[in-house]
C-alpha cells in the first residue's frame, strides 16, 4: 500500500454479461485507490445530513462473513441456503466446496479459498477442513452458540449466482459448473408477506434490462446491454422456487427501480419495499462512487418527500450489503457458523426517528426481518431463521454487547424516543 492503491481481489463480476454462460467466480485483482471520508470538511454530505436529521445505527451488521450474495440471502430469509436438488433436499455440489488447510509448503495459499472458489461449507460435520476451529470456538463461548448447521448440507458462504436467470429460466448452464446454485426451498420473507395478504415487491436497478439482454445477448443497445450492471446476487428471490420460478409470483414481485419511483409518486407504493440500484449506482469500489450511491439515495426522498401523505408512514431504512472485508474495531456478536460479520451503516428515516439519534443498540440485517414481522404481526420465517432470537439485554455501561446472546434488535428503538410506533409502508 505504498502509493494508496491497495492490490484488492473481487472475486465476483456481479454482471451478467451473457447468459448462456453466465460469469462464474472470477479473480479481478487489482489497484484500488483508498479513501476516507471526512464528514467535518464535507465528504459523504447527503448521507451526513440524513443522519443528522433523522436517526443512524452505530452498532448494525452484516449478517454473513461472508459476500453480497449470502448477506442478501439472509436479509430475505434470517437464514443460509445450500446446495440441493432443485427441490429442497441436499446434496453434494459439483464443485466449490471450500478448504481453508494451507497447500503444502506455504501458510497462506489455501487448497481451495473461501474467497475465490470455496462457496460452500459442510458445517455440521468437524471432520471437514476448517470447521472444527469454528465449532470449537463458538462451543467456548458462554452463551454457547449453535452451529446452526444440518448433517449433509453444504451451505452458501459466499457469492454463487441464483438458481433463476432473470426472466425466471433456471440457470442449468450455471448449476452444472457450480457457479450457479440450484434454486432454494428456504423460506422468505416475501412468503411470509404473501401468506399475510401485504403487499410487498423488490426493486432492482436495471432489471428489465437484464431481462432483454438476457433475451437479446448480441444487443448494442445501451438500453439494453445496461442490464449487465444488475446484481442477479442481490436479489434474494433469485435463489427461490417459490417466487421467481412462479411466473405470476414473479410478475407481481419482482420489478424494476423505474417502476419503484412510479409507485411512489402515483401513491402505489407497496407496504413493504426493497431498493437495489444497479453496479453504476450503488456505490462499489471500481465499478461506481459513494456520490452515485448519494445521488439514487437523494432521488429517493426527493420522490418520497414530494408525496407528503406517503412519507408521513414511511421509515426508510439505508443500509449496505457487507463491508468488503475492511477491518473495523466493533464489537461482532458470534450468532452461529455465519457470522455474525463487521460493522455496516445504517440510518433509518422517517417522520418518527428525527433528531439525529444514535442507536447502540445490537443489530444485523435479520433486524429488518424482525422489524417487518413485528410491525405486520407476521412470525419468524421458521423455526431455524435468526428472526427466532430475542432483542439484546445489555447494561447501561455497555449497550453495545447484549447480555441475553445471541440477540438481534428488531430496530423499533428507532421509533421510541417520543413513543411512536411506525405502522406505514
Amino acid at each position: 500500500m505504498n502509493d494508496l492503491y491497495p492490490f484488492v481481489i473481487t472475486n465476483y463480476t456481479n454482471q451478467i454479461d451473457t447468459f448462456d454462460n453466465p460469469p462464474s467466480i472470477d479473480d479481478n485483482g487489482g489497484g484500488n485507490s483508498m479513501s476516507f471520508y471526512n464528514m467535518k470538511k464535507g465528504d459523504v454530505p447527503v448521507l451526513k445530513a440524513l443522519a443528522d436529521q433523522y436517526s443512524m445505527s452505530d452498532n448494525f451488521h452484516q449478517s454473513v462473513m461472508g459476500g453480497t450474495g449470502a448477506n442478501h440471502v439472509m436479509l430475505g430469509s434470517g437464514d443460509s441456503i445450500f446446495w440441493s436438488d432443485g427441490n429442497g433436499n441436499p446434496t453434494l455440489p459439483p464443485s466449490h466446496i471450500a478448504n481453508p488447510d494451507p497447500l503444502p509448503g506455504t501458510d497462506d495459499v489455501y487448497t481451495v479459498d473461501i474467497g475465490f472458489d470455496g462457496n460452500f461449507t459442510e458445517c455440521a460435520d468437524p471432520a471437514q477442513p476448517g470447521i472444527k476451529p469454528i465449532r470449537d470456538y463458538l462451543e467456548s463461548l458462554p452463551y454457547d452458540p449453535k452451529p446452526n448447521c444440518e448433517k449433509s448440507h453444504y451451505y452458501m458462504v459466499n457469492n454463487d449466482n441464483p438458481g433463476f436467470l432473470p426472466d425466471g429460466t433456471v440457470d442449468t448452464s450455471g448449476i452444472a459448473k457450480g457457479g450457479s446454485i440450484p434454486p432454494s426451498n428456504v423460506r422468505t420473507i416475501g412468503e411470509a408477506l404473501n401468506d399475510k395478504g401485504i403487499s410487498w415487491a423488490y426493486y432492482g436497478g436495471a432489471y428489465n434490462a437484464a431481462v432483454a439482454l438476457q433475451q437479446n445477448p448480441d444487443s448494442t443497445d445501451p438500453a439494453v446491454t445496461v442490464g449487465g450492471k444488475y446484481c442477479n446476487i442481490c436479489n434474494f428471490e433469485s435463489y427461490t422456487n417459490a417466487i421467481m420460478g412462479n411466473t405470476a409470483q414473479r410478475t407481481a414481485h419482482i420489478k424494476d427501480t423505474i417502476d419503484f419511483f412510479n409507485a411512489v409518486d402515483d401513491g402505489s407504493l407497496p407496504s413493504v419495499s426493497f431498493v437495489k440500484p444497479d453496479g453504476l449506482l450503488d456505490g462499489h469500489p471500481a465499478s461506481s462512487k459513494v456520490d452515485l450511491f448519494e445521488a439514487m439515495v437523494r432521488k429517493i426522498m426527493d420522490h418520497l418527500t414530494g408525496n407528503p401523505d406517503l412519507f408521513a408512514s414511511t421509515a426508510l431504512m439505508i443500509t449496505m450489503d457487507e463491508g468488503g472485508g475492511m477491518y473495523d474495531s466493533g464489537y461482532i456478536q458470534p450468532l452461529d457458523f455465519f457470522g455474525d460479520g463487521p460493522r455496516i451503516p445504517l440510518i433509518v428515516v422517517s417522520p418518527l426517528t428525527q433528531g439525529g439519534h444514535v442507536s447502540h443498540v445490537y443489530a444485523d440485517h435479520v433486524s429488518i426481518l424482525k422489524f417487518i414481522e413485528r410491525n405486520w404481526k407476521l412470525q419468524p420465517l421458521t423455526k431455524r431463521s435468526r428472526d427466532n432470537f430475542p432483542n439484546p439485554k445489555a447494561d447501561d455501561d455497555n449497550p453495545y454487547v447484549p447480555k441475553n446472546s445471541p440477540a438481534i434488535s428488531d430496530l423499533f428503538d428507532f421509533f421510541e424516543n417520543d413513543g411512536h410506533r411506525n405502522s406505514g409502508k
